[in-house]
């Protein structure tokens, strides 16, 4: 195809546009928070406020798929825009290098694990979840013949460290069947725990698992794998941000979690924690000067080559702003908000509802099954409206603190429209 002289002129004339426009958005002022009295008098005033005020998302824009890459509010992209621009200045505070990858960056650490719930030393800032879970499952000193028993509902993120292992040495790998919906956090602790066989060395499952939104009794599964001295593997993708959790009063041994999901931070941070005598056992894989530093503790993880420290600086200002409005309001709106969903989905004939109403089991996923919907038509139909979900067969949602009640009266009104 020809470019006319025109036409390449408009698109320089665009693109010469384009940093003008970036600089406006990135220096323009955000609104203080609503008043935390107004989350008690008018609520939908306030939450309506939260989105539009601090958030870029358009008006028209429905977006339940928050399990998936959750969406920045605007002071996490001011403070990835602010360091880019000292980096390119080289106005760094102190002079220093606009870097991670070398640093053990310990202010940072310290200020993630008050709000994560563990020591600094024992956490290392990484790319993503899935980085963090192969570090482990590569780390980790297993020969042919070991067992690893995870759930027949792990994401592929988790298990396909195992399965390199499987293929390169050897390791065996067996799945618990996880009811859906299951009846009570008790029936699966035990059907993890009855899994353990003889030659289980690691039980490896996901906190909140991906594809169904089911919390797991995490400490209870925990703590009876170390009583039969078998190492435990948590997949926190889904946990932290979306329901109140600390990672030092689970009970296992490591742990893997994506900010960008349901903290507020900028896709491309992920955090690896381990118990401190666990982490000393672990090997690195991706290694530069440094990596052998014991006394680094988890900070050897980060060691890594250099990286873009400005998704830092956007992943600490999500914990702030998570914060600044209370991670208890937070919670407790995402939930009522699905909570809201399901039974609404509960009364419908046409999909059957995987999420069961016990609370303790859900958070602000919710699963169900489109038996009764046409589905080529119901995910046209929110293409067509700007409507973002996740699934297939199986339509999983997602609640935020920017879900307004007319998004779910958008999703109802498509799931009618698309009945088979």
């Amino acid at each position: 195809m020809f470019t006319t002289r025109r036409s390449a002129l408009a698109g320089a004339a665009s693109l010469l546009g384009m940093p003008a426009l970036a600089a406006k958005t990135a220096t323009a002022p955000v609104p203080e928070l609503p008043d935390a009295a107004l989350a008690t008098r008018d609520p939908e005033r306030y939450w309506q406020r939260i989105r539009d005020e601090q958030f870029y998302l358009p008006g028209a824009r429905v977006f339940l798929n928050n399990g998936s890459l959750g969406i920045i509010p605007k002071p996490v992209f001011h403070a990835v825009a602010a360091y880019m621009e000292k980096a390119a200045s080289l106005e760094m505070p102190g002079d220093e290098y606009p870097r991670w990858g070398y640093e053990t960056l310990d202010a940072h650490r310290t200020e993630m694990a008050a709000y994560l719930g563990c020591a600094k030393d024992d956490l290392a800032f990484l790319h993503n979840a899935t980085e963090a879970l192969s570090t482990i499952a590569a780390g980790l000193d297993l020969k042919a013949g070991d067992e690893v028993v995870m759930t027949n509902l792990e994401h592929p993120s988790g298990k396909g460290g195992y399965q390199v292992r499987r293929a390169r040495h050897g390791v065996e790998i067996r799945e618990a069947v996880i009811p859906i919906p299951p009846a009570s956090p008790e029936q699966l602790a035990e059907t993890m725990i009855a899994a353990i066989g003889p030659r289980t060395r690691v039980l490896f499952f996901s906190g909140i698992l991906s594809s169904s939104g089911t919390v797991m009794p995490v400490r209870a599964i925990c703590d009876a794998a170390r009583a039969r001295s078998v190492i435990t593997v948590v997949d926190g993708a889904h946990m932290n941000g979306q329901i109140p959790v600390r990672i030092d009063e689970l009970g296992c041994d490591y742990y893997a979690g994506s900010p960008h999901k349901w903290m507020f931070a900028p896709a491309g941070c992920g955090i690896l924690w381990g118990r401190p005598e666990m982490l000393e056992k672990l090997w690195p894989s991706i290694v530069t000067g440094g990596w052998d530093q014991r006394d680094a503790k988890a900070a050897r993880f980060m060691k890594v080559g250099t990286n873009n420290r400005a998704i830092i600086e956007g992943m600490v200002a999500g914990v702030r702003f998570a914060n600044a409005i209370g991670p208890n309001r937070i919670f407790a709106r995402m939930h009522a908000l699905a909570k809201q969903i399901r039974d609404r989905a509960a009364t419908l004939g046409y999909v059957r509802v995987l999420t069961p109403p016990d609370d303790r089991l859900y958070g602000s996923l919710v699963s169900l099954e489109l038996s009764g919907v046409n589905r080529d038509k119901f995910y046209n139909l929110c293409r067509e409206r700007k409507m973002w979900t996740a699934g297939g067969e199986r339509l999983r949602i997602s609640t935020h603190i920017h879900t307004r009640p007319r998004d779910i009266d958008m999703l109802f009104a498509t799931l009618a429209e698309s009945r088979a």
